[in-house]
């Protein structure tokens, strides 16, 4: 019954923001709390590659989320190579955040029989690697004034999984929310595949060579992840304060990003 509780919070119809040329936009709304509070609605957004956000439709939805920041996760070959989010036509504050100086895909990765195995190998390094980014990140979002917010990668899943995470345990979300929000990432990459095979056949083609191992999203890496940081740092939000996240930064966070208990409101 609570595996079935967990899925249904996670895949909440208001969960996805469905767009034609991004796979991956979701709210991190709608999460419980040890603290017995719920993380809100339309205030923190998740995202795969926003440099793909030019039709007039997609423009105008995510114009109606008011974004006021956006950060991007990704390398600056990436940002180069791609683009990067429309700030000429949507006015936010933009914030360039690399959390490591080379993709799976320009340097060579060790060879894992099981895709677990390799996820959970990537995203060590990238803790490590990235520490000070995602901090820094974590700070962007502790100010009132950078809210609503959306932080991207290019396919919302590695870097920006593991920022989610962060975030979403230092404010007392559980791992079995936080892993299976992940897990959501299977069915965008899917969705992603099935759109560049009609629009953008090159991009297709890199995910139909690159290692499956790259496109997997199994919530087990995640759960794996959370509890070796629980493990080695007594908590998630013991890792955030050893990277430099100070506590009132974590309050902040606390405060803008979860509703207020019914209880706090009478």
């Amino acid at each position: 019954m609570a595996n079935t509780h967990v899925e249904d919070i996670v895949n909440h119809p208001s969960r996805i923001i469905g767009l034609a040329a991004v796979h991956n936009f979701r709210d991190l709304g709608g999460y419980p709390t040890s603290s017995g509070h719920i993380t809100k609605w339309r205030t923190l957004f998740r995202s795969d590659g926003l440099h793909r956000l030019r039709g007039a439709d997609d423009m105008a939805q995510v114009q109606q989320l008011g974004l006021k920041a956006v950060i991007d996760l990704r390398t600056e070959r990436e940002q180069r190579e791609q683009g990067i989010f429309p700030t000429a036509e949507i006015a936010v504050d933009f914030h360039h955040l690399s959390i490591v100086d080379v993709t799976w895909s320009d340097t060579e990765t060790p060879e894992f029989d099981d895709e677990v195995e390799f996820l959970v190998w990537g995203y060590r390094d990238m803790l490590e690697i990235g520490s000070g980014r995602f901090a820094d990140a974590m700070d962007v979002l502790s100010q009132a004034n950078s809210l609503p917010a959306v932080f991207h990668c290019a396919a919302g899943k590695d870097r920006t999984g593991i920022l989610a995470a962060l975030l979403l345990s230092s404010i007392g979300v559980d791992d079995a929310h936080i892993s299976a929000d992940y897990g959501l990432t299977q069915d965008a990459v899917q969705r992603t595949i099935a759109w560049a095979q009609i629009h953008r056949p090159e991009m297709a083609e890199r995910y139909a060579t690159m290692p499956k191992a790259y496109l997997a999203a199994d919530p087990r890496a995640m759960q794996i992840i959370l509890s070796e940081l629980a493990q080695q740092h007594g908590s998630v939000r013991n890792y955030v304060r050893e990277i430099g996240v100070a506590d009132s930064t974590v309050d902040a966070l606390s405060d803008l990003l979860l509703e207020p208990r019914s209880a706090d409101k009478s």
